[in-house]
């Protein structure tokens, strides 16, 4: 376990992007300086194209930067051996790999590799960190199975106890979450912070899932399409207005309100709201989704009264002189748009 006091990953003038055989090197991204330490869940997000994956493979060794140097745990990406690496960072990616018949425990169990002599037999050692390993991500019940009958979400688990049994200080992980629904993102998410806290590793995702990142990372790298990659706590870069400015022109716009990311939606109509509680937010939320401003009284536009508390709701949409109730925002939406 790497010691709280240790930088385990350090970037020094970074430039990353690609190598030409002809003319100039095709530059992503610039002057990255940055770093990782134990016990840390940093999420890396920006738009398509910023450079996200670009980065992590840099980070990974598997592309050389174009400047600038990458140090983990004080030594040199670039000049590490294969074999120390690999006892250093480990890596998931998104792609998935066929890996034929092989178990659950028996691909946790490759993470063991740059431990094992030629012939690959596991000592008494190997076989704690793989049950180590299932243990941490709460796969123990996979163990025996193959790996092509699990769910996507289980097998996220099994390659992540896959890079634990490799007893990295960095984990290193692209998109874990892309094909998973919304509560196995959840609990992957909350599987790394917990493995974060209690291993004393570092773990870097890059991910689009930007309500997520906000809520469960303790730094966050945001790198734009353009300019500088910025770093700090979800709750720093809001404030700074960072947010704002990366996403504003990607078709969404963040609210630093209520810390949610929303479309940019034409509004084509405005009502007064009388409501309060939680159906007047999800109220707000179906009328922002469908262009349909909310102002304040005293303005000359329809008026919609929430009566009720608890579901199910009546919603009174007044005009000047007729009323009619609805009992779903479904069809007071549509009596809106359609008036």
């Amino acid at each position: 376990m790497p010691d709280n006091q240790t930088t385990i990953l350090e970037t020094h003038a970074l430039t990353i992007g690609y190598k030409s055989a002809r003319g100039q090197p095709r530059v992503v991204a610039e002057n990255i300086n940055v770093s990782l330490l134990p016990g840390e869940l940093v999420c890396l997000i920006g738009p398509n194209g910023a450079g996200k994956s670009t980065l992590m493979r840099t980070i990974a060794g598997m592309q050389p930067p174009l400047s600038g140097i990458v140090l983990l745990m004080g030594d040199n990406v670039a000049l590490l051996p294969p074999s120390d690496l690999a006892k250093r960072l480990a890596i998931v990616l998104t792609e998935r790999v066929e890996i034929g018949m092989l178990s659950a425990y028996g691909l946790v169990g490759l993470g063991r590799h740059p431990y094992t002599d030629w012939s690959g037999r596991l000592s008494a050692y190997d076989e704690d960190m793989i049950r180590w390993a299932l243990e941490s991500v709460g796969a123990v019940d996979l163990a025996h199975r193959n790996v092509h009958e699990l769910s996507d979400g289980e097998r996220q688990k099994v390659m992540i106890a896959r890079a634990l049994a490799q007893e990295p200080a960095l984990i290193l992980l692209d998109e874990p979450t892309a094909f998973l629904d919304l509560p196995r993102r959840v609990e992957i998410l909350q599987v790394l912070r917990g493995l974060a806290r209690s291993s004393g590793r570092a773990i870097l995702l890059s991910t689009h899932d930007l309500d997520l990142a906000l809520r469960s990372a303790d730094r966050i790298w945001l790198l734009p399409k353009e300019g500088a990659l910025q770093v700090g706590a979800p709750e720093d870069l809001i404030l700074s207005g960072a947010f704002e400015s990366v996403f504003r022109s990607e078709g969404v716009e963040f609210d630093p309100q209520t810390g949610s990311f929303r479309l940019n939606t034409r509004l084509q109509r405005q009502v007064i709201l009388k409501g309060t509680g939680m159906a007047a937010l999800w109220t707000a939320r179906a009328m922002e989704r469908a262009g349909i401003a909310i102002v304040s009284a005293g303005i000359s536009a329809p008026f919609v009264e929430i009566i009720g508390e608890a579901h199910p709701q009546i919603w009174k949409l007044t005009y000047a002189t007729e009323s009619q109730d609805y009992t779903s925002l479904y069809a007071l939406i549509n009596a809106l748009k359609t008036d």
